[in-house]
């Protein structure tokens, strides 16, 4: 894996995660900013999925196996999305706290993915 990219998805996983966090603080529902910023997230987990997949069909292997790695991997393209769908039909601040949740988890995932790769 692609150090830099992991700690960018981590990195920008955890800004999403304050901000949304503010959000609910301050008890606001997601707006479309928010919405913006999951678009950016969700973009760069993207990226790390894909790359991902070009590592493994160039004959890369995770140190912890491939299926593991895949699931990891899925999971955490789908973190974000998730929480945002789920924040669309919560349109309260306990939205921007499910968003802020889902992005915590996606850089819990990224920690977890960079061990599963051998990190």
């Amino acid at each position: 894996m692609l150090d830099a990219l992991t700690i960018a998805v981590a990195a920008s996983a955890l800004a999403l995660a304050a901000w949304c966090g503010l959000a609910a603080y301050r008890d606001l529902p997601t707006k479309d900013k928010h919405f913006i910023g999951m678009a950016v997230v969700s973009a760069l987990a993207l990226v790390q999925l894909v790359v991902g997949v070009v590592q493994l069909a160039r004959g890369e292997r995770p140190g912890e196996g491939v299926a593991i790695f895949l699931a990891y991997l899925v999971g955490s393209a789908l973190a974000v999305p998730a929480a945002g769908f789920l924040s669309l039909a919560e349109r309260t601040r306990w939205g921007s706290a499910t968003v802020a949740a889902g992005a915590v988890v996606l850089a819990v995932l990224e920690v977890r993915l960079h061990d599963v790769w051998g990190g």
